[in-house]
This record gives C-alpha cells, structure tokens and sequence, in this order.
C-alpha cells in the first residue's frame, strides 16, 4: 500500500530540499517525505555540478555568524556518511583600491572583524609572492581567509539523499508538485500521481519558487537569471591543484570567482550575475558567448595561466530577491507551509538551512537567528525597492 500521510513534506530535491529531508529523518524518519519534479542530480536548476565555494569572508555579518554552525553541520553529514563533502583550499578576496561598494574589502574586513574571524589584509606584492599563478597591479589589494575552500555540490545532494533514505525517509523523483492546499488541519500535496497529507510542508525549489507560491497566493518578486561556469583545461594543473591554488573572488560591479582543479581536469570560473534574465521554463542551455568572453579577458588579465582550451561550458539558474537576502517564512495563515528562497549564495549553508527548516516544520521555531530573512522586510513588500543583485561599485579617482 502507498503511504500517502506524513508529517512533512519537502517539495524539490536540490541542495536547500535534500538537505532539509536529511535533517528532517534525523527526527521523523519513515514521516518524511521528498519529491523532486525532475530526477534526483538533474541539471536543470541551481544545485548541480562539482563544487561551491565555502567561506567565512562576507561583506555582512549575518552570514559569517551562520558560517560557523554550516561548516558544523557540514562535518556532521561528513561523518555519518564517510564522505568528504569539503575541500579546504584557503580564500581570497581581490579588489582594486578605490573600489567601493556593498561587497567590497572594507565591508568585508569589518564583518569579519566582528564576528572575530582570523583574516589577513595583502597587498598585490604579498599575493604575487604566496601565489605567482596572479598577475596583478600595484593598486590592487585582497584579504585571505584559511578556513575557506570548496563543497561538492553533486556529491553532497547525494549523500544528503541517502542518509534520508537510510533512516527511513521516502524519497520520489518525477513528481512534479501541481498544486498544494493548506487548511487548519495540513496540507495536500498534489502530483500526477498521488495526493499525499501532510502536517508541515517546506518549498525549496529554487528557479520554480515564483510561480509554486503564486498558486497558494502569495507573490515574492524573485529574479531568475541563467549563469554559467567554465571549465579550462589549462596545462599548468599542478599550479591550480587545491593544495598550492584558493578559491578567489574578484570583487568589482563586474564580479568573478573562481576554483582549483577539482571535479575535472580543468580550473573552473565564472562570472556572477552575468547572465540574462529568464524564467525556469524559458531559460536555455546555450552558453552566452559575451559572458564566457568577458570572462577569458579578465583571467588572461590577471590570473593568465589559469586559462587553457574550454573544456565546457556549463548553465545554471539563480534565483535572487531584490536585496539579495535569503527569504525563509512562513506563506500560508495555517503556518504549516514553509518556503525558501536562496538568494544565489546559499549552497555553503545547505546543510545549515537544511537544519533550520527542519527545526521551523517540526517544532515551530529554531535556536538560528534568521529574523532578518522573513518576507514582511522592504525588499519583499515595496514594490518600489530597487534590486541591488551586484556589488554596486564607485571606482574613486
């Protein structure tokens, strides 16, 4: 017989979704339920490929704050599965002096400074000297942060789904969610298939959050562009292997970021924010030539060993509020649905966020400071809030 009442519900499997039904069968087991509307490790989201950056440097501090219980939570499911989700590369953080805005080294150094992280301010000299892979001028500058590095988005989605399955989870690919219908008493959730009964359900999908919360009603403005990294397999691998080479961001209006050799043969960067807008049903999976070659030049810039033949170039979707914040509340007057808006930076905190929305569906509350990320703030509810999606940046003569 098919069960169809449990006491949550988790709709989309990606990173945020897996890991909430991983931390959810902690504590209720066979009562968890998964589905993912396409199959499990799809490419047509925000979730896939080899790796994320992790790291402790942000221009705020709420997230430094949630860095710490993340990388926590992170050994927990290394732990449990024996399955090294996490690659300590170090960070850095590279800008232009003169170069102001929401993201830039300023911000990010003092952040750090109050949340007490352990960082060093370099200037182009000292960098060159630790890492003569850069090529960098004598006005540009950077922070260096040790406990930074990369997850294996792939991996950790699949490990999240098995330690679910192993404690009794039920997890159901190619079951895309029609329509969900809250009362006082729980929720429906309809696919093809099946009608399934909930007490709580949590909505992480990411790219298709718009139109899913639209259907119960509620309308958070969400932007989805289409982004892409590439893959280079550069002939100098050695230089570009995690143990001599950082994950790296280039803070700038035009911001790029980039890994070692991890995954493939091949350093892999891109630009963030860079692509077009679009929607999860009109996106393409054509790499933008004008996004890849803005890319090249600046690595040939500044980093030119790192760049060799494309050994691919790979599409992705980002779903951003218009301040760039993570949106986690409740949208639904019964409080039994829950959803989740990634912002396009969450993947470091999956197993954080996981937790959280795990806490929130079974006991209503959690111990993590997350007030700042409900959806009653302006950025949500003022439809004349102007989106800040890049570091908006001034480069002072």
């Amino acid at each position: 017989m098919v069960k169809r009442r449990y006491s949550v519900i988790v709709v989309g499997c990606g990173g945020i979704g897996s890991a909430t039904t991983y931390w959810l069968s902690r504590r209720a087991g066979r009562e968890v339920l998964a589905l993912e509307q396409f199959h499990l490790g799809h490419e047509r989201g925000s979730s896939q490929d080899h790796s994320r950056i992790i790291r402790r440097s942000y221009h705020d501090a709420r997230y430094i704050a949630l860095a710490e219980p993340a990388f926590d939570h992170w050994a927990v499911v290394e732990e449990a599965s024996g399955v090294q989700l996490i690659q300590m590369t170090g960070g850095l953080d590279l800008e232009l002096i003169g170069t102001t805005g929401i993201k830039d080294l300023s911000h990010c150094a003092a952040s750090m400074r109050e949340q007490g992280i352990a960082h060093e301010e370099l200037d182009a000299q000292e960098v060159m000297k630790r890492w003569p892979q850069f090529r960098l001028p004598d006005n540009a500058r950077a922070l260096y942060q040790a406990d930074a590095g990369l997850v294996d988005a792939r991996k950790a989605n699949a490990v999240h789904v098995a330690l679910a399955r192993g404690n009794g989870a039920t997890v159901v690919d190619g079951a895309p969610v029609r329509a969900i219908r809250a009362d006082n008493d729980g929720v429906d959730v309809v696919t093809d298939a099946e009608t399934y009964r909930a007490d709580q359900v949590v909505i992480a999908v990411g790219a298709w959050t718009g139109p899913l919360l639209g259907r119960l009603g509620v309308k958070w403005p969400l932007t989805v562009t289409q982004e892409q990294v590439t893959y280079f397999a550069t002939p100098h691998i050695r230089d570009f292997s995690p143990d001599r080479f950082p994950i790296w961001i280039w803070r700038a209006r035009e911001e790029f970021y980039g890994f070692p050799v991890y995954g493939e043969v091949a350093t892999k960067a891109g630009q963030d924010v860079g692509g077009e807008e679009v929607t999860a049903e009109t996106r393409t999976f054509e790499p933008s030539v004008v996004t890849r070659d803005r890319l090249v030049d600046f690595l040939n810039r500044y980093i030119p060993k790192f760049v060799g033949p494309e050994l691919f170039t790979k599409t992705c979707l980002y779903t951003m509020p218009p301040d760039r914040h993570f949106v986690i509340d409740s949208v639904h007057p019964s409080a039994r649905v829950t959803a989740v808006a990634d912002a396009a930076h969450a993947f470091k905190f999956v197993s954080i966020l996981g937790r959280i929305l795990s806490d929130l569906a079974i006991d209503g509350s959690t111990q993590y400071t997350i007030e700042s990320f409900t959806s009653n703030r302006p950025a949500i509810t003022d439809p004349t809030f102007q989106p800040i999606f890049r570091n908006e940046v001034v480069l002072s003569a």
